[in-house]
């Protein structure tokens, strides 16, 4: 590694992340820099609805108040502060930590990040009914701000990565063209973007994680020339294997060789990640030119829904709930009909207890007690009042064992629809102000831009392995992660041992993969390469139906598809059975016992 290093330490993962995570990182002490994600697609369609009805909102308070309450304790340490909590009023954001800041008595410095909202914006298209629509920013902004003195930047929407990249930039100076770099910067972004995602959260091997009550938050150590280690707090209980650095860095990210981000088209497809002591070292990230487009998503009230679970017990519990779900839906129709009113949109009923998420994999049988899941969508929201109106009347007129639960009945929210297009960059223009003066921004100059060019489809041949062979789940050599990219869903899997890839390779294909997920109603699979920590990166178009903000799943996220994929049956030689790197689970203990 070069000799200079900045420490960027990541607080939160998401709005609703837990309020431990602040005081470990400022214990930990080693931070300069301390990140707030708060921003999901979900998050966005939430903080717009809010802003609505209140013009001072907009924002992810929890998060802006923790930062507000902490002040003067990272002054204190050192810390300058950067995050997107500033969702769709990042300026009402940064008012409140201003004002915390004059109470406490403090000098500080306050950066804001605007020109991401496009509503009104000439020359854009803005989806009919659209209450919001919201570019991705990339880093310069961040970094402009920080270069003017900022000790807070408050964001709107950015790219998740921006977050770490904008700091990295500001501190050692990266150019625009220094694409290896801003790549790895990015990825440094990226594996502290999720919080506790990359130092044990969401581990496929959880057993290893010794609790959750004191989750270790992210700490990365990053030299100028991109490499960087990535490390926890020692007091805490996370946790920083390869395997679970691997697991983040293939979260949600599509094509690996050409992860779009505004500064970037980064290519993590070499990627080496190596064991060092009680954190992992990190290094191989290269990058292309970026692209003359950015995203920008708008949000779309499309009608209203509604989601609500009953708790069935007894004999048959799961056929008494699939029936209870099929007639109260019938019930629904029929009511609309009397009222003159069109059917139902769309309706999701799932058992819960009885694997119904798995599709055609479930393997529970006659359960005792179940929750049913109904979800239903509607255009008018007096159909949705109606229909929910009726749901207690079950527990008269249907089957013994119905309860509610306690919970009462959910009232009706809009259904916000996401559509993401590509703009051109020069449609908008990012704006930073610090202490209310506007700063001079260097952003990415549009005639370094160039269209993306991805991987190619590789040729997938099935093959077995040669000789005696045994059948175990596809965890027994290998572990993974999923999650959404809008209406799709991202799957990496990883192979435990080197040994393993090649029964990967000609196993897992695309077309098995779309076949053992088929319940998810995929369009297309596409398989992915990552060489450099033995991986692949599976993208399901079109798996998650509506999309995450507008699905009536229960998963609308996709954050369990991982889980099914990891029951794949695969064929190993049946010397490979006793190697170390092999998970024990007990298909595996099973058959050594034979």
């Amino acid at each position: 590694m070069a000799t200079k290093t900045v420490v960027i330490s990541g607080a939160a993962g998401a709005w609703g992340d837990s309020a431990l995570s602040t005081p470990q990182l400022l214990a930990d002490g080693r931070s300069d820099y301390i990140m707030y994600e708060g921003l999901a697609e979900i998050t966005m369609a939430i903080l717009t609805r809010a802003r609505a009805k209140d013009s001072a909102r907009g924002y992810a308070r929890d998060l802006i108040e923790t930062i507000a309450a902490n002040l003067a304790a990272y002054r204190e340490a050192g810390m300058r502060v950067v995050t997107n909590a500033g969702g769709v009023n990042p300026e009402a954001a940064a008012t409140l930590i201003r004002e915390a800041a004059r109470e406490g008595g403090l000098d500080l410095s306050i950066g804001v990040v605007q020109g991401d909202d496009l509503m009104g914006s000439d020359g854009i298209a803005i989806p009919e009914g659209a209450i919001s629509m919201n570019a991705y920013l990339g880093a310069r902004p961040i970094a402009a701000a920080l270069d003017s003195g900022a000790d807070v930047v408050v964001t709107g929407r950015v790219v998740d990565s921006a977050l770490v990249l904008g700091p990295l930039i500001h501190e050692f100076g990266w150019g625009h063209d220094e694409y290896d770099k801003l790549s790895a910067g990015s990825l440094v972004g990226h594996l502290l973007e999720c919080g506790p995602q990359a130092t044990g959260g969401l581990f496929t091997d959880w057993e290893e994680t010794s609790s959750w009550a004191e989750p270790g938050y992210p700490v990365a150590e990053v030299a100028s020339d991109g490499t960087f280690l990535l490390t926890t707090p020692k007091d805490s209980e996370g946790i920083v294997r390869v395997a679970t650095a691997a697991e983040q860095l293939l979260y949600e990210i599509g094509d690996p060789a050409a992860y779009v981000l505004p500064d970037v088209v980064c290519d993590w497809t070499q990627v080496r990640i190596e064991q060092a002591g009680e954190g992992v070292e990190v290094s191989g990230a290269r990058g292309n030119p970026p692209t003359p487009t950015l995203k920008a998503c708008a949000q779309v009230p499309d009608g209203w829904r509604a989601q609500f679970l009953l708790f069935i017990g007894g004999r048959q519990a799961v056929a008494k709930a699939r029936r209870v779900g099929d007639d109260l839906i019938a019930r629904g129709e029929r009511l609309f009909e009397l009222a003159g009113l069109p059917g139902f949109r769309s309706t999701s009923i799932e058992v819960l207890g009885a694997e119904d998420t798995y599709g055609p994999h479930a393997r529970t049988g006659d359960a005792r007690e179940v929750v049913l899941k109904i979800g239903v969508h509607h255009d008018a929201r007096e159909a949705v009042e109606a229909f929910l109106r009726e749901v207690p009347s079950i527990a008269l007129a249907g089957p013994p064992g119905v309860s509610g639960g306690g919970a009462g009945l959910p009232r009706p929210t809009p259904l916000i629809r996401l559509e993401c297009v590509l703009i051109a960059r020069d449609a908008l223009v990012a704006e930073v102000r610090v202490d209310g003066t506007a700063i001079d921004l260097d952003d990415v100059d549009l005639s370094t831009c160039v269209e993306v060019v991805g991987s190619q489809p590789e040729d997938e041949e099935v093959t077995t392995p040669s000789g005696p062979t045994v059948e175990v789940p596809l965890i027994a050599i290998a572990h993974g992660r999923s999650g959404d990219k809008g209406a799709d869903v991202n799957v990496g899997i990883r192979a435990r041992h080197p040994v393993f890839l090649l029964i990967l390779a000609g196993q897992i294909t695309s077309a098995r993969v779309g076949q053992w997920l088929s319940h998810l109603g995929t369009e297309r699979v596409d398989r992915f390469r990552l060489p450099g920590i033995d991986a692949f990166n599976f993208l399901l178009t079109k798996g998650l139906g509506a999309g995450g903000t507008a699905s009536l799943r229960f998963d609308p996220q996709g954050k369990a598809v991982a889980q099914q994929m990891l029951d794949m049956p695969v064929a190993i030689p049946a010397d490979l059975l006793d190697h170390p790197s092999i998970r024990a689970v007990p298909e595996v203990v099973r058959l050594r016992s034979e």
